[in-house]
């Protein structure tokens, strides 16, 4: 069942941002002491029995210079600089392997796909970036709420510096064409990459897919849902937090993030999502600063949203706006 408001409505949600009046200065030092670490990213070749496709197991210097792993795919005859797509993950997914990641080497991209640090032990796909946790104070079980009453010790600063640093990567090797490098990712990835937009210049697009991360305190009022339940469970438990557990989420709500993007954006958003309810992502879609922006609706879906269907609209986006990716 829809979840949420008419889509008419949802067009329409223009929420008042609420941010802290040091946001800018926050994530300018933040991202200035990351890029201080005397360290550069690293592409080791790997054997993954893949024929078509050049794979190189990546780490890079995340959040204070900090190790973060992921996976390079280049397609293994084409002829550079490529665009380069930056993928961020799902909620407690890790890198997995890389014969997961082949649609957009495939399709003749460059393709970065950040492992999301202390992730990746959901049953699904494993992690290998460890998520160094500074103050070891109380949260709920999960990574919504870990370290939550101090910003300069929440994960989600850890996690968007790291996204900010892997686009760093990319651009670093030689086979990317720095100019033409896109984030994309589902759910906590389309979060981390609409974050990325908003502290990242010169990108040539974004692609969230049914964003998690956006407009949390409407999110907690709406859906009983994991993994916005961890901020409830959280502030059932710390009564006298609530404020400051939202002054908190303030540096972190991709509304706020997203009202300083300029790249090109192609959102996605599923009706029937009870996990990333509608008006939460037209919340961050409708303050995203970018002109060329648009959404694709799917009315009869749930956190899945269009899936390989929505993949199928990205490869058309992006050939549109990059051309076509490799001459193979």
């Amino acid at each position: 069942m829809f979840v949420d408001w008419p889509l008419d409505q949802l067009r329409d949600y223009l929420p008042t941002r609420t941010e802290p009046d040091d946001f800018d200065d926050f994530w300018a030092g933040t991202l200035a002491q990351a890029r201080a670490a005397e360290s550069t990213a690293r592409f080791e070749p790997v054997d993954a029995g893949l024929a078509t496709v050049r794979v190189y197991d990546v780490t890079f210097p995340g959040f204070a210079g900090q190790p973060v792993r992921g996976w390079f795919l280049l397609p293994r005859d084409a002829t550079g600089p490529l665009p380069c797509v930056v993928e961020f993950l799902g909620y407690g997914r890790g890198r997995g392997l890389p014969h997961e990641w082949l649609t957009w080497s495939a399709a003749g991209y460059a393709h970065l796909v950040m492992d999301t640090r202390g992730q990746g032990s959901n049953g699904s796909m494993v992690g290998a970036t460890p998520d160094p946790d500074p103050t070891g104070l109380p949260q709920t079980p999960g990574f919504m709420t870990r370290g939550i009453t101090d910003p300069q010790h929440y994960y989600y600063r850890r996690v968007f510096t790291d996204g900010v640093r892997a686009v760093d990567a990319a651009r670093s090797h030689p086979a990317v064409d720095p100019d033409r490098v896109v984030v994309a990712g589902i759910s906590q990835g389309g979060g981390i990459a609409i974050a990325v937009s908003g502290l990242v210049d010169g990108l040539a697009g974004v692609m969230p897919d049914v964003p998690f991360l956006c407009h949390h305190r409407r999110a907690t009022e709406i859906t009983n849902e994991q993994p916005y339940a961890e901020l409830v469970t959280y502030l059932k438990t710390h009564r006298e937090s609530v404020q400051r557990v939202f002054d908190t989420l303030g540096y972190f709500d991709g509304v706020n993030l997203a009202s300083r993007a300029s790249a090109p954006a192609l959102f996605s958003v599923a009706l029937m999502d009870a996990i990333c309810p509608p008006s939460t992502v037209f919340a961050a879609y409708n303050h995203y600063a970018g002109t060329a922006k648009e959404i694709t609706v799917w009315p009869y879906n749930g956190h899945e949203g269009g899936a390989a269907f929505q993949q199928r609209r990205q490869l058309d986006w992006l050939r549109d706006r990059l051309g076509a990716p490799a001459a193979i």
